[in-house]
């Protein structure tokens, strides 16, 4: 889907809810944000926001953390 996509073409209606849909299956299967805009040929940005919008739980920033994490999540 996202090769037919046109670099920096405006996506909307049905392709734009397809990429959402396909955005959101990846990153829950466990790719990057970085990864993925990519593979779309977009911005950090635009993937970001495509996510947010199909209601995506964004994974906190990788790296070292200080102190120990509580088990809520």
């Amino acid at each position: 889907m996202a090769e037919t996509l046109k670099k920096g073409s405006r996506v909307t209606g049905a392709a734009r809810d397809k990429l959402a849909a396909d955005l959101k299956k990846k990153y829950d299967s466990g790719a990057s944000i970085r990864a993925l805009a990519e593979e779309t040929g977009r911005s950090y940005g635009f993937v970001h926001r495509m996510l947010s919008e199909s209601g995506v739980t964004l994974r906190g920033r990788g790296g070292a953390t200080r102190g120990k994490k509580s088990a809520s999540a």
